[in-house]
Order: structure tokens, then sequence, then C-alpha cells
């Protein structure tokens, strides 16, 4: 066997692992492949036999790949909102293997994909690789170019957006129980359960209409509107610090459910597709 297919060979026992990474950094396996594909030609580059751990390598190279692409990613978002927008927002028609794709963002959450959507690009690497994969600080810190109690600071941001600043237990645990039942019934098509979820005079803003046909006003029209028609993919989360909701079927974010409480009950709805008004949020996870 020639050294260049050893090397091929035993890179390809890497593959599915440096993939996953590239995938929770970035969000899109598309761009996750990209990066997987970047790292195998600096690895063919490089004197392979002089590189102790391979794995340890390879993670590393693809993790600098990917905060590359982060990097730019946001430098084009700064340049114009409208040139480029991170796959999380994406039609579905650019997606290059659904299934897989679907497969990849349900072992991670939705939520968390959109969340970490909202970090700063060495926050993000720095919490998936550490929080999430477990490699600790003095390795991380090179690959972001930060010192290591730099990087720690880094990974405590990034953990505590994350996981948002709560409300009292009981605030939470009172708005998950009415956020589920809302859902619940939508799913179901269950229209009495619906209006016993909201209050009598709820008003829906939705940015997706234009005019005043944006606006729905009382329980009875919402849940005419919204009867069996939410999003299977639809997950709760903690938006600007209370129980929301997260529309994102493949890990494609279609809109968020941000909720306003009164007296028990759904007192307004704002529907959140806009991009811009979207990573304006304070989006976090719903832990259990």
């Amino acid at each position: 066997m020639s050294e260049q297919d050893w090397l091929a060979n035993t890179f390809e026992t890497h593959r599915k692992n440096l993939q996953i990474v590239a995938y929770r950094m970035l969000g899109s396996l598309s761009e996750a492949e990209d990066a997987v594909q970047e790292s195998w030609l600096r690895l063919s580059r490089a004197d392979a036999r002089g590189i102790e751990n391979l794995g340890g390598w390879l993670t590393t190279v693809v993790s600098r790949v990917c905060l590359d692409m982060l990097r730019l990613r946001k430098s084009r978002r700064e340049e114009s909102i409208e040139a480029h927008l991170p796959d999380s927002f994406n039609s579905q028609e650019n997606i290059s293997d659904p299934e897989q794709e679907a497969i990849l963002a349900d072992s991670i959450g939705v939520a968390l994909l959109v969340v970490l959507d909202n970090l700063k690009p060495a926050e993000r690497i720095t919490f998936v690789l550490h929080d999430v994969f477990a490699m600790p600080f003095n390795e991380i810190a090179p690959i972001v170019g930060k010192s290591e109690a730099a990087t720690r600071q880094l990974a405590s941001r990034a953990r505590h957006r994350v996981r948002g600043v709560k409300a009292t237990e009981v605030d939470i645990a009172h708005q998950r129980k009415v956020v589920q039942a809302f859902l619940a019934a939508a799913h179901a098509g269950d229209f009495d359960r619906l209006v016993a979820a909201l209050d009598p005079d709820v008003i829906l803003r939705d940015d997706r209409q234009t005019g005043s046909s944006k606006v729905t006003r009382g329980a009875v029209a919402l849940a005419k509107q919204v009867s069996g028609r939410a999003q299977k993919a639809a997950q709760l989360a903690l938006v600007n610090g209370t129980v929301g909701i997260i529309a994102a079927p493949q890990g494609k974010l279609l809109y968020v459910l941000k909720f306003t409480m009164s007296h028990r009950k759904i007192a307004e709805v704002d529907l959140i597709s806009d991009p811009e008004r979207v990573r304006q949020l304070d989006l976090a996870v719903l832990s259990n």
C-alpha cells in the first residue's frame, strides 16, 4: 500500500467524527462537508507520519476551518444582510441531503442549532469543543487564538447565552405547561383546548404578512388559524427569558413564537421569521 493510499484510508476512519464536529459548529451539512474536505487537503500536504495523534490533529484543523467559515459568514452578514444568511435560515431547497441533515439536526436539537447561530464565532467553537466534545481549554486556546483564561471566559459567556437567564422556576414551569398545551392542541387540531390556552382578547402579530392582515385578534380567530397547522419540528425554547417556540424543520429556521402571558393564559403571540429580527432575540435552550 502506498503512503497516499494509507493516508486516505486512515482519513476515512476519522471522516464521520470530523463531520459531526463540523456540523455542530456550522449547522449546515454542506458546509460541514466542505470543512472536512479542506481538512483532508491540508492533511495530504502535511507530513502525516510525523503526526503523533492524527485524530486530534484533524479535529484541530477542521475546527480552525470552521472558525474561518463562521467569521466569513459573519463578515458577509455585516456587509449585507441580504447577501448571505446562515443555512439555518435558508430554504429547504438548498439542503444537499435532507434526510441526513434531519438526522443530525435531531441528534443536536433544532433549538440548540438556532441558539448557537446567535453566538460569536469564537464562542461557538469554544462551546462546541469544550461543552459538547470535552476538549480541554489548553487545546482550544490555540484554535481560537486566545489565552487559556480568555478561552474559559468565552465558554462561560457562550454557556450563559445557550442556557439563558431564567425567571423563577415557578414562572418557567407554568409557562412551559401553558405553551406545551397550546402546541399539543395545535398539533392535534383540538380547537377547544386551543381556545382554553388563550386569553379571549389574545393578539397574534405575524411578520410574514403585511398590512392589517398581519394582526389576528381574539382566541377564536387565532385558534382557527393555527389548529392542525403546527410544525412537527416545533420545539419549546427560551425566548428573551420566557418560554416560546422555535419551528425549525430539518434544522432550517422558519419562525420563532414569542409569548406574553396574562392570568395564566397566552395574551400575545409574536411570530418572528425575519432573520435580522431573530438575531436580536435572546434565544436559549430550555432545559428539562
